[in-house]
Order: structure tokens, then sequence, then C-alpha cells
């Protein structure tokens, strides 16, 4: 699924929503791009989950590190990271 930026930024209470550089990531998170977990993170941080998701009987994802993910079951996923299960995918 692709992501609608406006439903994101609706979402998450703002008007807007915006990528941001890799510094800023590390800085939220304590990961690298592209090996930020769903949880675990340095701030706290809300998580958006996909609910396309739910369908699966496992889902993957990064593990601290560009090399390193892990298997979970989607359910299992929310509650870990105290996810909130919204539809942000493009039309």
């Amino acid at each position: 699924n692709q992501l609608d930026e406006k439903k994101l930024a609706h979402a998450a209470g703002g008007a807007k929503c915006s990528r941001v550089d890799a510094d800023a990531v590390r800085a939220a998170t304590g990961f690298p791009i592209g090996g930020v977990p769903p949880f675990g993170h340095s701030t706290h941080l809300r998580v958006f989950i996909d609910p396309d998701l739910l369908q699966y009987d496992e889902v993957w994802a990064a593990a601290g590190t560009w090399h390193d993910v892990f298997g979970i079951e989607p359910h299992q996923l929310v509650e870990a990271s105290d996810g909130e299960v919204v539809d942000l995918k493009r039309a």
C-alpha cells in the first residue's frame, strides 16, 4: 500500500506531514533509517499500523539495523507497539 500523507496528517492531529532527514529519525528513535523497529524507540512515538496487515499470519519488521528483521503475528505487533490500526493507504 502507498501512504496517503493527508490521511496520516489527519490521524496524527496535524494539517500536514513531511519526511524528516536521517538525523531526525535517529534522534527520535535511536535507530538508523531502514532499521527503525515498530517499538523500543528512545522517545515515545505513535505507531500507525495498516489494517491490511491484520490479514496475515505473520508480518516482518526492521529490528534495529538495515540487516536485521523479525517476524511477528499482527495482533502481537499492535499490542507490543501500542499501535493504532488506521487506514492510511492512498486510494
